[in-house]
């Protein structure tokens, strides 16, 4: 096995400047042509070759929601520290912009881009005017032009509706949200509604009916949403209900006590995501677990290929999810 003396007998630098060079030391200055040449080195001798991070500067993260939007999703809060969080663990300098900066700001100089949130046919055009590497996290908006990582909603939603349907249940609604089209400023269907709909109706099953969404995912949308649905629906309730999100979803349950309306005995209800809270909930939440740490690792890893391998094809990647099974159904 190589050892960093090897290295440096090789390369022709100190041991001590390899081992630093190694370790990504942030007090050493030396050349990017001594880096390169001990990095080379080290790949030729297969020293720790997966553990040899070079740091990669200029990469932005573009944060593309308001306080507001993270404070009511904590899904997103999560995401944007463990990409901080994993940013470290592999050397990139990474540079946050929020949606209040806008895309003007970005510099044409950066190497790359990680970026979660809506963007505009203009902000995608800024964007492809700077760079090719870029990777959006949860939506794919420019599959031409850039990679993307996102969960595989829709297998997701067709998930919940089997288990549904294993489970006995035939009259199935949908709780979510929309979100505003940045283009046009007019609410979208999110995928996971547009799922829903096609399973349902391929099932035979689908009665517009039982289908309640309006623009956000909050634990007040939730609410209010559920709300209506008891009110509106009364007896013909659904046995079963799935639900965009968590925060949304912790909203519903609160609705169903207030009116002392049975959980899972009346109403079954899955979501999606996840978060810490929904264990705690009454009662606790079964719902889709979405790996946050492996979104945003492979969103990285991604970046990487791009920038060191030079990658020129697209990539598209869909994760799938872990149903976690709490006592919200039966």
């Amino acid at each position: 096995m190589a050892t960093i003396r090897d290295i440096a007998k090789q390369a022709g630098y100190s041991i001590s400047t390899v081992s630093r060079v190694l370790n990504n030391d942030p007090d050493l200055s030396v050349s990017e042509e001594t880096r390169e040449k001990i990095y080379e080195v080290a790949e030729k001798l297969n020293y720790r070759k997966k553990t040899i991070r070079k740091v990669i500067r200029d990469i932005a993260f573009l944060y593309w929601l308001t306080d507001k939007e993270e404070l009511e999703d904590v899904y997103y809060k999560t995401m944007r520290m463990e990409m901080e969080k994993l940013a470290k663990e592999f050397n990139l300098e990474l540079q946050m912009y929020k949606i209040s900066d806008g895309i003007d700001q970005i510099p044409e100089n950066i190497e790359g881009f990680i970026a979660v949130g809506i963007f505009s046919d203009r902000e995608l055009e800024r964007l492809r005017s700077i760079t090719t590497n870029g990777v959006f996290i949860d939506l794919s908006p420019d599959p031409r032009c850039f990679d993307s990582v996102r969960p595989d909603l829709t297998q997701i939603t067709e998930r919940a509706i089997d288990f549904f349907l294993e489970k006995g249940h035939t009259d199935i609604g949908f709780i979510g949200g929309t979100y505003p089209n940045p283009n046009t400023g007019k609410d979208e269907m999110d995928s996971r509604e547009r799922a829903f709909r096609n399973y349902m109706k391929a099932k035979g099953l689908l009665k517009e009916e039982y289908i309640f969404c309006h623009r956000g995912f909050s634990f007040d949308n939730g609410y209010e949403l559920m709300t209506k649905a008891i009110e509106t629906l009364g007896d013909r309730l659904p046995t079963a209900f799935f639900v965009a999100a968590d925060p949304i979803a912790v909203g519903c349950l609160q609705a169903l006590n207030e009116h002392r309306i049975a959980i899972p005995d009346r109403v079954s209800v899955i979501s999606v995501n996840n978060i810490s809270i929904t264990k705690y909930v009454s009662p606790p939440l079964t719902t889709f677990h979405i790996d946050i740490h492996e979104i945003c690792k492979s969103a990285i890893e991604l970046l990487l290929e791009r920038i060191q391998r030079k990658r020129k094809i697209v990539k598209t990647l869909l994760l799938g999810a872990e149903l976690i099974v709490r006592k919200s159904t039966n």
